[in-house]
């Protein structure tokens, strides 16, 4: 994965790729976005305790820092 792919990475998705969350658990957050639930991913994912705040905390933070990174062609390591 590089991090041009990383950064466009949606967050249910990055979740499944780690391991912090299911598929059906993605689906249960946007269902309820659809519902007109306006609030992000995350807050809707921890608030029903489908993943803990500390995964989301990471995998944002990791995102972030490749996004400062600069080398938007190279292959990570994930």
């Amino acid at each position: 994965m590089t991090i041009e792919e990383l950064l466009r990475e949606k967050i249910g998705d990055g979740l499944v790729r780690t391991g912090s969350m299911k598929k059906s658990s993605v689906h249960q957050v946007l269902i309820h976005q659809a519902c007109g639930d306006r609030r992000c991913f995350g807050q809707i994912a921890s608030a029903l305790k489908l993943v803990g705040d500390e995964d989301i905390n990471h995998y944002m933070n990791f995102k972030y820092a490749a996004q400062c990174s600069g080398f938007n062609k190279k292959r990570i390591v994930l």
